[in-house]
């Protein structure tokens, strides 16, 4: 199984210096090695059949914002092969959703930031018997209108399309952050901490258990068995 990274963003300030960039995280996370990676605003995107399997990583950018590399890269999802296996985590789950038909928007509930905990709504093959999970997520967009044949997995009252299924292609996405470690996830809080309504609150919440390697696995296996 080949899988590749679509690098979307990357950490602010001196956060890749201390902590790696996005595809490290996915690396570590997979357990794989080093993936390569294609940076989408810089970089053309790869042909689909280079890889077997893409994470598309998050970013600071909004899938609404005017940028030529956001359509290049919907187009490029909507020409993926049924069979190629996507994953999408925050901007990735955003820009998955608008590119099959959902609707993201800049929620007015504000930032979703610090640990969050989801309740698991359809369980795939792919998923354990977890009946919720607290991972890490730093967000403001929000999926509002999911896509045409897909299953919500994971719901919270703050964020209720916090994960999706794909029934009519190989695809899956999550809002929330499992390849943040709970280091980065705080050091990313202090960055933002005066956008944020309770920085404190948020680097406190992240103390607690995270399901970080649970989440990974089920996105192994998905890779492995979708």
């Amino acid at each position: 199984m080949t899988i590749a990274i679509l690098e979307t963003g990357a950490p602010p300030g001196d956060l890749a210096a201390r902590f790696g960039t996005y595809p490290d995280m996915f690396s570590v996370m997979l357990g794989t090695g080093k993936l390569p990676s294609y940076d989408v605003a810089s970089q053309p995107l790869p042909d689909h059949s280079a890889h077997e399997g893409y994470v598309i990583t998050g970013s600071p950018a909004g899938v609404y914002d005017a940028l030529p590399w956001i359509g290049r890269l919907e187009d490029w999802l909507r020409a993926a092969p049924a069979t190629t296996r996507l994953v999408g985590i925050c901007f990735g789950h955003q820009v998955m959703a608008e590119a099959f038909g959902g609707r993201v928007e800049k929620s007015e509930k504000g930032w979703g930031v610090g640990l969050q905990e989801y309740a698991v709504m359809a369980r795939k093959p792919w998923m354990d018997e977890a009946l919720s999970v607290a991972i890490p997520a730093s967000h403001q967009d929000q999926v509002v209108a999911a896509p045409p044949d897909t299953d919500v997995t994971l719901v919270s009252e703050f964020t209720p399309y916090a994960g999706l299924a794909w029934r009519d292609r190989a695809a899956i996405s999550f809002q929330c952050h499992p390849e943040f470690g709970p280091a980065y996830a705080k050091a990313l809080v202090e960055e933002r901490r005066g956008r944020l309504p309770d920085p404190d609150g948020a680097i406190a919440s992240l103390n607690g258990h995270n399901d970080n390697a649970r989440v990974a696995g089920w996105i192994g296996n998905f890779l492995r068995i979708a």
